[in-house]
């Protein structure tokens, strides 16, 4: 039993059978060269051909017989969107080797891969003749929020996520302690209004409430219920105001329908 890596392929195949000079066919029912008709030896090709097709499109018996090939045993795992979760550990949650095949039940892989922590869904699927494909959809973080041991990689819904900022490059707001609106709210900023939410460096809650977002050019204060559609409306206020040569310090966003921008 040899456990699996990301391994490349070696060439598969063998070498072709010299040719043979023709000979005429065998008139109907008279026996070729082995001594079988020949209309024999063609119903025998078509029923062998009938055969390999069935077996591939079989959902049920015919990949139980595909699975007992050595042909398709798993030589090499690939994963793809892993960011932040490191390839090793998901290889290792798979448990495969070369004694399984491509067409054993992926469910309980996909199952021990999407109780890591850092991963949302995974999705295995298979390139012939060996190969499984992991595709991973991680729980992005959104803030590094202080504790007790210092700063932690959050992601939206609070969970700590096994990311080590001193180890990976981790450009993300700070919060001063584990706030689950803000963090919500920065889960949606980083869908949906991603040049807003790159420019973040640390979020908080304002003495009544507010919410305030911290850039390195100035302040945005917005109510509590705040949505990602209401803050990219900054976006176009600080293109005009730029185009002016304005310099900003504050843009509120607490009032209906309208961007408030205070000048130093």
């Amino acid at each position: 039993m040899t456990p699996i890596g990301d391994n490349d392929l070696g060439p598969v195949g063998g070498a072709r059978a010299p040719r043979r000079s023709s000979r005429a066919a065998a008139s109907p029912g008279r026996p070729g060269a082995d001594g079988a008709p020949s209309w024999r030896k063609r119903l025998r090709r078509l029923g062998q051909l009938g055969a390999v097709l069935l077996v591939l499109t079989s959902p049920l018996w015919g990949r139980a017989i595909l699975r007992r090939m050595d042909f398709f045993r798993v030589r090499r795992v690939v994963i793809e969107g892993a960011r932040y979760a490191s390839p090793d550990e998901i290889v290792s949650r798979l448990r495969v080797d070369t004694t399984a095949s491509i067409w054993d039940d992926v469910s309980p892989l996909a199952a021990r891969v999407r109780e890591h922590p850092q991963v949302r869904d995974v999705r295995i699927g298979r390139r012939l003749p060996g190969t499984l494909v992991v595709r991973v959809t991680e729980n992005p973080p959104v803030a590094l929020v202080n504790s007790a041991k210092g700063l932690v990689v959050t992601g939206a819904a609070g969970e700590a996520l096994p990311v080590d900022p001193t180890a990976t490059d981790v450009d993300l707001p700070v919060l001063a302690s584990r706030d689950t609106l803000l963090l919500r709210l920065l889960g949606e900023v980083r869908a949906e209004v991603p040049q807003l939410f790159a420019r973040v460096s640390e979020a908080r809650r304002g003495s009544r409430g507010e919410v305030v977002l911290v850039l390195p050019e100035h302040r945005i204060l917005a109510r509590g219920d705040v949505t990602p559609a209401r803050l990219a409306e900054v976006l176009p206020v600080e293109l005009d105001l730029a185009r002016r040569g304005r310099r900003v310090e504050e843009l509120d966003l607490r009032f209906r329908d309208q961007v408030v921008a205070r000048l130093p």
